[in-house]
């Protein structure tokens, strides 16, 4: 690998005389192998160098984060052998992220464990608890263990043990959550989430103060006199792109997917190249909730859309899923990724909307079934829910379209 990536000799000759060579190269290939260009692995060999140096490495051996951070000052103080360095913190974060990232891929890294305090241990449980006994969705599970970690750190500051948590208590949590500027609905989720945990402790006799029972969040409409999401007029504005570049291939066959589908933000980046069958023209999609599996014909442009996409934006990588990071070393990109990459088109075409990001096309999507006089319960079985509940929100904003007539057509979005 030194050998390819260098011209000149006295730089081979330097980088071979260096301690570690075979674990250094074997990094390298494997980073190649990621799809990193050769002008970052140089860059990557020379800095490993360094590492060597700074760590006082001649061989493979285990070293601690105490030990990176002194290597780190070091590189960040001392003069160069050929160059003077200016200690900036953009250097230091890059030699202590490329050392961590070297270690950890020869398993060489030790990290101290740290004795979990009680906060750790009780929050560790109740996110077991929603997701294997509630079988909550992953992102679901996710906020409410940030919310209840949040709430519980702040109520045991206070509070001796968390049995003698009151309703009073999360009260004055609530207050103050308000006081610093959360909005009403930020305000719901952390009651829902309290609200869970405290059935969750009250079946293990932790607590025993009916919090749950009491518990009242601030009332929030259901109907709102307006959609959440821009109308199908500016739909279409938004999924008609011509530009070729990947950020906009890649945007564009997202955008399709979020509002022809309605597909959740965690089902788009779910996808992977093996749920598409371009023979029969379908593919399916892993519902967030419930794991539920459904199948989707694909829809000429959208087709159009993923297929401009996998031939011409996403790059060639090990990584099996549909959409990925432009960037080496490439992975699937996450579902908050998508929320900026609709809402930055929306912005830039002047689409205003209540809500902004792929959930806000999802609301699209469905009110544009029920204008065309999808039943409730089509609409609910198209967007992956349980029953018609989540989707009789609609009703309100197009009551003349609740009437029984034929299936949705996919066709002629543009």
């Amino acid at each position: 690998m030194i050998q390819e990536l260098f011209v000149f000799e006295s730089t081979r000759a330097r980088q071979c005389a260096a301690p570690m060579l075979r674990e250094r190269e074997e990094y390298l290939d494997y980073m190649a192998r990621q799809g990193v260009g050769r002008s970052r692995l140089r860059s990557m060999a020379a800095m490993l160098l360094n590492i060597v140096r700074f760590l006082e490495l001649e061989s493979s051996r285990a070293v601690s984060i105490e030990e990176l951070q002194r290597g780190t000052e070091r590189w960040l103080t001392e003069p160069g052998p050929r160059t003077a360095r200016r200690p900036t913190k953009v250097s230091g974060m890059r030699f202590l992220l490329t050392a961590k990232n070297w270690l950890r891929f020869h398993n060489q890294l030790t990290i101290e464990a740290l004795d979990p305090g009680p906060t750790e241990i009780i929050v560790r449980g109740f996110a077991h608890y929603l997701s294997v006994v509630r079988g909550l969705a992953p992102e679901t599970t996710r906020i409410y263990r940030t919310r209840v970690s949040h709430f519980l750190e702040w109520a045991l500051d206070r509070r001796a043990s968390l049995s003698v948590i009151s309703l009073s208590d999360v009260d004055d949590f609530i207050l103050m959550k308000r006081a610093s500027g959360y909005l009403p609905r930020s305000i719901v989720s952390f009651c829902g989430a309290i609200r869970m945990f405290f059935r969750y402790a009250e079946e293990r006799g932790w607590n025993n103060s009916h919090i749950p029972l009491n518990l009242r969040g601030p009332h929030i409409p259901r109907y709102l006199s307006a959609p959440k999401g821009p109308t199908w007029k500016d739909v279409r504005r938004l999924i008609n792109n011509k530009t070729e570049t990947p950020v906009e291939l890649r945007a564009t066959a997202i955008l399709y997917l979020c509002s022809i589908y309605g597909l959740r933000s965690s089902e788009v980046v779910g996808l992977r190249l093996s749920d598409f069958n371009w023979v029969s023209e379908t593919f399916v999609v892993h519902r967030a909730k419930r794991g539920r599996v459904q199948q989707f014909p694909i829809q000429f442009e959208v087709g159009e859309a993923i297929l401009g996409y996998l031939q011409r934006g996403r790059p060639q990588c090990v990584c099996r899923n549909v959409f990925v990071t432009l960037r080496p070393p490439y992975r699937t990109v996450r579902a908050t990724t998508l929320w900026g990459i609709a809402a930055d088109r929306m912005k830039k075409l002047g689409i205003t909307s209540e809500n902004y990001g792929g959930h806000a096309l999802r609301h699209s999507c469905a009110t544009e079934l029920l204008r065309r006089g999808s039943s409730l319960k089509d609409i609910a079985d198209f967007l992956g829910h349980r029953d018609m509940r989540s989707v009789s929100i609609y009703a309100k904003y197009d009551l003349k379209s609740l009437r029984q007539v034929a299936s949705f057509s996919l066709a002629g979005v543009k």
